[in-house]
């Protein structure tokens, strides 16, 4: 079933959807979950917690690309969560690992009134990256949108981890050039 007519499902609240979406995107949102959280239970629970956030909030939103919008409702859900996990045990992972990367690049967070130049940043970052080559582009946002460890973006691409760390610290050397250009730095 294409994007649309399950978009319609969820319009006519048509509970057909939420198996249409399990079906099409099930095992999409359940790879971003997993390479998150990196626990199987937490994973599942996260995609019904998608399903039920889908259903609660389409109508009124009608997403013109729904895996976008599914894999940003799974991502969004799993960064909360193993938010939550972390304050509970202030351990490792990915994501103080992947932040720590990004650290030079890209500033922290400030005042409230820096709210719309966190918007500006924002758009300039998207920019940044669509211009990026697709391999390069797709090995990024892997890592610091997805939070995919080293290991897992070596098995999919076939590059070493070292190959990936360097590829990766190039990267981050041009969106530094870059942000230095867009007066971020």
């Amino acid at each position: 079933m294409d994007d649309a007519a399950i978009v319609t499902l969820f319009w006519q609240r048509d509970e057909g959807a939420v198996r249409e979406t399990e079906q099409k995107y099930g095992s999409y949102c359940r790879s971003i979950a997993r390479s998150l959280l990196s626990d199987e239970q937490d994973a599942e629970e996260i995609l019904s917690d998608a399903w039920l956030r889908a259903w609660n909030s389409i109508p009124p939103q009608r997403p013109e690309k729904l895996s976008t919008y599914l894999g940003k409702l799974t991502r969004n859900l799993s960064l909360s969560r193993l938010r939550e996990r972390q304050a509970q045990k202030r351990g490792g992972g990915e994501l103080p690992l992947a932040l720590e990367e990004l650290a030079d690049c890209v500033p922290g967070p400030g005042d409230p009134e820096e709210e719309l130049e966190a918007k500006e940043l924002g758009r300039a970052l998207r920019r940044f990256v669509k211009a990026l080559p697709r391999r390069e582009r797709d090995i990024f946002v892997s890592r610091y949108y997805f939070l995919a460890p080293l290991e897992e973006l070596s098995r999919k691409t076939g590059f070493s981890e070292s190959k990936l760390k360097s590829m990766l610290f190039r990267t981050r050397k041009k969106l530094n050039r870059f942000l230095q250009e867009e007066g971020y730095r």
